[in-house]
C-alpha cells in the first residue's frame, strides 16, 4: 500500500487560529477592558479575570493542536490523526469525497496560503475533511492524488490536470452584473441600519441626544439641506452597497469540464467550489419578489456534503444573473435536468382546501393578545390577512410535473421556488392524506434527497390518483435501478 509522510499543518495555522480567536472573543474584551475599565464590580473583576484564563489556555491548545494534528494520505484514503487529550485517528476514502471548496483568506494571502475541504457522502456532522492552512503546491498534490492525476509543477497547468480535461468558461461576471447586484440584494441599505446602530451605541455613553434633536430640527427649518444630506447619504450608501457586492460576487467564474462544475467567486478574500457533475443531488432555482420583478434567478446545486452559509453560498451559480440566461447555462452544465416552464396546476378545488386548513398561527396570535395585550387584539385580523393572502398565492403559484426520470416541482407566494431531480436521486417517497385532504380527494407527496440537512419536499394537494401513480413512478424506477446495479 502506497503511504506518504505523515505531515503537520503549516505553522502559519497558529496564526490563523490566533486571529480567529482575536475576532471571536475582540467584542467580550472590549467591554471588560474597555467600556468597564473603571467598573470595581466583582463580577466584572472576576470576568476579566475568566477571560484572561480562557485566552490563555485557548492559546496553548492551539500550539498543541498544530504539534499533534497530522494528516497522510494512504493508498485511496486520507488517515487524519487528531485529538489533544483524546486521540482519535479518522480515514476517509476518497471515493466518499462529494466536492471540494477552497477558501483563501486576506490571511492565508499574507503568507501564500489557502485552505481546503473535502466534503464526504455521509451526513454525519464533522465528516468533511479541513485542512485549514496548506500551500498552493500542497492543495493541489492532494487533489491530483486524490483525482488520480500526476501532480504537475506549473500551477496553471496543474489546475487543469487535475481536474480532467479543458475547462470551459461560461460565465464571468462583470461590472454591469457587479451594479445589477448590489440594487437586487438591496445592499445599499445597509449603511442606515449600520448609522442606527452607531448612534445608539454613541447615545449610551455620550449626551448626544440633546445635540442630534437640534440638528434634525434645524434641518427641517433647513428643507433643502436636509435633500442634500439625504442625497449624500444615498450616493454613499450606493458606493458601498457597489463595494460589498464588488467583493463578495466580483471575478465571479462558473467553468466546468466531462466531468466536474467549477465555481469561484470573490476579489481579496477568494472562495473555489468544485462538484461531480454525477453527484449533484438536485437543483433549486430561487426567485425572490424583487427578482421575479427584474427576471432574474438563483440557481443552487443541491450535494450531500456538510456545507456553511458561505460554502451554500458558493455552490450555487451567479445568483444575480437574468432567468432565461441562467436556464440556459443549466442545459449546459447539466443537460439530464431539464427545467420546463409549462407544468401541471391543481384544480380549484386545492384552493378552497388550502383556505379551509386551521389558521393555527392566528389563532395562537389572538389567543395571546387577548390575556397579555388586548388593545393590540386587531393585530390578529393582521396576521389572518397575511395568512389568506398568502394561501392564495401558494395556490397560484403551486405546480410540478413529472417526465422521464425528472420530477419538478414549483411553489411558494412571495419567494418562488422550482425544484428538480432524478428519480435515482430520491432515497425516499411516502403519501400522507388527513381528514380534510381525503374529503377534498388530495393528499401529501414526501419525498426525501440525500443532502445535509436532509433535504425533504413537499407536494401538498396532489390528486390521490397522481400519488399512487407516481408511487408506483418511483418504485418501478427503483426496481430497475437495483436490478442493473446488481447486473454490473
Amino acid at each position: 500500500m502506497m503511504s506518504q509522510e505523515v505531515k503537520r499543518f503549516h505553522p502559519a495555522w497558529i496564526v490563523v487560529e490566533f486571529f480567529a480567536l482575536m475576532k471571536n472573543s475582540i467584542a467580550i474584551f472590549l467591554f471588560l477592558f474597555v467600556l468597564k475599565i473603571n467598573s470595581t464590580s466583582t463580577w466584572i473583576v472576576w470576568g476579566r479575570y475568566i477571560f484572561l484564563i480562557g485566552i490563555t489556555w485557548t492559546l496553548i491548545l492551539i500550539v498543541l493542536k498544530w504539534f499533534l494534528y497530522r494528516y497522510e494520505v494512504v493508498g485511496d484514503s486520507f488517515v487524519l490523526k487528531e485529538g489533544v487529550f483524546v486521540k482519535e485517528q479518522r480515514t476517509v476514502s476518497f471515493d466518499k469525497i462529494q466536492n471540494h471548496h477552497s477558501k483563501t483568506t486576506f490571511i492565508h494571502k499574507w503568507f501564500g496560503l489557502t485552505s481546503l475541504t473535502l466534503e464526504t457522502g455521509t451526513t454525519v456532522e464533522g465528516s468533511a475533511v479541513n485542512f485549514p492552512v496548506l500551500t498552493v503546491s500542497e492543495k493541489e498534490r492532494i487533489l491530483s492524488r486524490m483525482l488520480d492525476k500526476a501532480p504537475s509543477e506549473d500551477e496553471g497547468d496543474q489546475d487543469e490536470l487535475e481536474h480532467g480535461g479543458e475547462k470551459k468558461v461560461h460565465f464571468r461576471s462583470n461590472k454591469k452584473d457587479l451594479l445589477k447586484a448590489s440594487f437586487t440584494s438591496l445592499s445599499f441599505l445597509a449603511i442606515f441600519p449600520l448609522l442606527t446602530t452607531i448612534y445608539f451605541n454613541l447615545a449610551d455613553f455620550f449626551n448626544i441626544e440633546d445635540t442630534a434633536e437640534g440638528a434634525f430640527d434645524y434641518l427641517l427649518l433647513h428643507w433643502w439641506m436636509l435633500i442634500l444630506l439625504f442625497l449624500l447619504a444615498m450616493v454613499l450608501s450606493v458606493g458601498i452597497g457597489y463595494l460589498q457586492t464588488t467583493i463578495k460576487y466580483g471575478n465571479y467564474e462558473i467553468s466546468d469540464d466531462v466531468a466536474r462544475i467549477y465555481i469561484k467567486k470573490g476579489v481579496g478574500s477568494t472562495s473555489s467550489f468544485a462538484i461531480s457533475k454525477e453527484k449533484v443531488q438536485a437543483i433549486v432555482v430561487e426567485q425572490s419578489l424583487v427578482k421575479r420583478l427584474l427576471g432574474l434567478a438563483s440557481i443552487k446545486l443541491i450535494s450531500v456534503g456538510e456545507m456553511k452559509t458561505e460554502e451554500q453560498e458558493t455552490s450555487s451559480l451567479y445568483p444575480f444573473m437574468p432567468k432565461h440566461e441562467a436556464y440556459l447555462l443549466l442545459e449546459t452544465l447539466l443537460p439530464h435536468y431539464p427545467i420546463q416552464e409549462k407544468m401541471d396546476r391543481f384544480p380549484i378545488k386545492v384552493l378552497w382546501y388550502k383556505l379551509l386548513v386551521p389558521y393555527y398561527f392566528t389563532i395562537i396570535a389572538a389567543v395571546g393578545l387577548f390575556f397579555f395585550k388586548k388593545e393590540w387584539l386587531w393585530a390578529a385580523g393582521v396576521v389572518f390577512a397575511i395568512s389568506l393572502v398568502t394561501r392564495v398565492l401558494d395556490y397560484f403559484f403551486t405546480s410540478y410535473l413529472r417526465q422521464g426520470n425528472t420530477v419538478q416541482i414549483r411553489k411558494g407566494g412571495l419567494t418562488n421556488e422550482t425544484f428538480i431531480t432524478h428519480y435515482n436521486r430520491i432515497q425516499q417517497v411516502s403519501v400522507e392524506h388527513s381528514w380534510l385532504q381525503r374529503w377534498f380527494g388530495i393528499a401529501t407527496l414526501y419525498f426525501q434527497n440525500r443532502a445535509n440537512p436532509l433535504h425533504i419536499s413537499e407536494l401538498n394537494g396532489v390528486s390521490k390518483d397522481e400519488a399512487g401513480e407516481f408511487y408506483n413512478w418511483f418504485k418501478g424506477k427503483r426496481k430497475r435501478l437495483v436490478r442493473r446495479e446488481r447486473v454490473s
